[in-house]
């Protein structure tokens, strides 16, 4: 028998029983008047909840693809572009615009930190740049970007559209394209909507859609926006072949969000990271981020001095428990641990208990029931 174990990484996350029933369903062909109706009604309903006046793409593909797909639409060869990266992810847009022949310029934080909209601001004034992109949340370092405030000061520079890669974000963390002043904002299934991998959401607000059509044509082909928006537009129309079942998933994972409220539902991550927080602290770990930008859909606990990090990954699995490890510098001094989507307190107590006992079997000091009572004395 196959060995049950509670996933508990920066995605994929937990799935629930009622999305899991639609990946099972029985497949469909993608010009069925049902399915049609699904996916039209799945497009609207992204593009309402997340206050994005321009057009919502629900789409096959990975994360990474929706990144191209942000850069693709609105730049061209010899742009100037600004990255602001907070880890590992952050840099991953350094390569894709130097292989779009982008002039790049980059702001980088130290991991565990961000850069302060202040200093974005100073760098905005010097040059004209043509967009400006940040990671949301960086599952690197766990560090969460102030997207409110940095809204504001890019509306100062008009010529800047403000991208923001929030896969590990939305749906967790609190996003809204129109009133933060975001032109393209993506995430994935796998993250906080909790779905299997297979389909990221793009949100391109009126003035990426304009800038689409100021660049004529563009040398991309599957990402392209003006070959997609008849399909948006009219779902009956074909282009390429959607992921019919993680269509229905998502519509799924669309009306839980929908109905906790994505304010309400920002609101249980923000105080189920707080309680995470204290109770891995009371286990002798540091949380990399600093306190004033921690993310609330996953953390980055680093191990106290004689941990080994694959012995403790290996235990916690034998407690039945998934977490992951670090990333860059921290690679084998951490671990990262997501708790994103739709999950439960008792996924987080049954997943601090692994904690604590994996910890205890690496040699650390350890008083049972610390880590566990920590959290939940949080979550009063």
């Amino acid at each position: 028998m196959e060995k049950d174990v509670l996933v508990m990484i920066p995605g994929p996350s937990p799935v629930v029983s009622s999305i899991k029933e639609q990946m099972a369903r029985d497949i469909q062909a993608f010009g069925d008047p049902r399915f049609i109706k699904d996916y039209r009604e799945l497009i609207v309903d992204l593009g309402t909840m997340f206050n994005c006046s321009g057009q919502a793409f629900p789409l096959a593909g990975t994360g990474t693809l929706a990144m191209e797909m942000a850069v693709a639409n609105v730049t061209k060869r010899g742009d100037n572009v600004l990255v602001v990266s907070h880890g590992f992810f952050g840099d991953r847009f350094i390569e894709i615009c130097q292989r779009k022949g982008l002039n790049t310029d980059v702001l980088s934080a130290t991991w565990g930190d961000i850069i302060a909209p202040e200093k974005i601001e100073v760098a905005l004034a010097e040059k004209e740049y043509a967009a400006l992109m940040i990671t949301h949340v960086d599952t690197s370092t766990a560090v969460t970007a102030p997207l409110a405030y940095i809204g504001q000061v890019v509306k100062k520079y008009p010529e800047t559209l403000f991208i923001v890669d929030s896969i590990a974000g939305s749906g967790g963390e609190f996003a809204d394209v129109d009133d933060m002043g975001i032109d393209i904002l993506f995430t994935g299934s796998q993250k906080a909507f909790g779905v299997c991998p297979g389909m990221f959401v793009l949100w391109a607000g009126q003035k990426a859609l304009d800038r689409r059509e100021e660049l004529g044509m563009i040398p991309e082909y599957y990402v392209d926006f003006t070959k997609w928006l008849p399909i948006m537009k009219d779902p009956g129309k074909y282009f390429a072949t959607p992921a019919i079942n993680l269509v229905w998933a998502m519509k799924e994972a669309a009306a839980i969000i929908r109905e906790e409220g994505l304010a309400a539902r920002a609101k249980r991550h923000s105080k189920n990271a707080f309680a995470l927080h204290k109770g891995l602290e009371a286990l002798n770990l540091r949380i990399l981020a600093q306190e004033e930008c921690r993310a609330s859909t996953l953390s980055v606990a680093i191990y106290p001095q004689g941990i080994d990090d694959a012995q403790f990954r290996s235990l916690m699995w034998q407690q039945g428990v998934v977490v992951a490890g670090a990333l860059g510098l921290y690679a084998g001094k951490a671990f990262r641990v997501g708790h994103m989507g739709n999950f439960t307190t008792g996924d987080m107590v049954q997943m601090l208990a692994a904690v604590e006992y994996s910890l205890a079997a690496s040699g650390a000091d350890i008083h049972f029931g610390q880590g566990v009572g920590a959290y939940l004395e949080g979550m009063k």
